[in-house]
């Protein structure tokens, strides 16, 4: 069969150096394995220099997004989520090897990844876009910070309650004291909103949820919207609140800041084995019977 991909670049968990290292040797295995198909093969340059691959052409995560037809991501799902977000710009689909815990994200696993590439390469897979969030701080009418989130985006209480006006599409829905808020796109929903009581939403359903964390009025329950909708959040009262994207990018905000989430008008596409069902991974994930 013809491959399907002829640059494949390979990115590991290159925030951890410890753990790249113990995985330095199903880098180099992965990496001489698609070269043997010609296929050629850069390293991102992070991961190359923690994990000391010195024989490999290396990249920088941009230089990937401009040549790359395949990025194989190897770690755990917040390696891919970083990757995610720095490849918003690029038309580039992710492979994820699991080598952290969880893997809602990350199909593969190190033991039969290069079968499972062979097919992927040949051709055998399923194309998956994922939506993303995009967000603004805005603050005196000013935006002051701009972000990505393939998960989740999480207004929360460095100490006590923090107190939000919800609007959606301009119309006001509630004042919440809580110790905070999480607005997640149906990808984030097996994360940090399915630990605040939120519901898991299938990855196809154009919606986004919006999951209070501890609020002090238990009925102020998680709920669903279209993802076309414009969610703004005012920050009335607090002693200390943070933003933070897919729980990796903090942003200190200030009382009367209003932060706005939009779906982006990016997705990132995802690339799973042919025989890849959603509700599979989720049973073998949560351990239901």
């Amino acid at each position: 069969m013809q491959n399907s991909f002829n640059s494949i670049a390979i990115i590991g968990k290159y925030m951890n150096p410890v753990a790249l290292q113990h995985m330095q040797s199903d880098l180099v295995a992965l990496a001489l394995h698609l070269q043997s198909k010609n296929i050629h093969v850069s390293i991102e340059a992070q991961t190359a220099k923690h994990a000391k691959l010195t024989t490999f052409n290396v990249l920088t995560l941009d230089e990937i997004g401009d040549t790359a037809d395949l990025a194989i991501v190897m770690g755990g799902d917040g390696t891919m989520l970083s990757v995610a977000r720095s490849l918003i710009d690029a038309d580039v689909p992710l492979v994820g090897i699991n080598r952290g815990r969880f893997g809602f994200l990350t199909d593969l696993r190190a033991e039969d990844m290069l079968v499972e590439l062979d097919k992927i390469i040949a051709g055998e897979f399923i194309k998956e876009p994922r939506m993303l969030l995009s967000t603004d701080v805005i603050r005196h009418g000013q935006v002051q910070h701009s972000n990505y989130a393939l998960n989740d985006v999480v207004i929360k209480s460095g100490l006590r309650l923090i107190e939000l006006e919800v609007s959606i599409d301009s119309m006001f829905v509630h004042k919440q004291r809580s110790d905070g808020l999480i607005l997640s796109t149906p990808t984030g929903t097996t994360a940090y909103a399915l630990s605040a009581g939120g519901p898991i939403l299938h990855p196809n359903l154009e919606a986004i949820t919006l999951v209070p964390i501890c609020p002090h009025t238990l009925s102020n329950r998680p709920i669903a919207v279209n993802s076309a909708s414009e969610i703004s959040v005012n920050l009335v009262h607090f002693d200390e609140a943070q933003i933070s994207f897919d729980g990796q990018f903090q942003f200190t905000l200030e009382i009367g800041d209003t932060v706005v989430v939009t779906r982006a008008e990016k997705t990132i596409s995802l690339l799973h084995p042919s025989n890849y069902c959603y509700f599979d991974m989720l049973r073998n994930k949560l351990n239901w019977g």
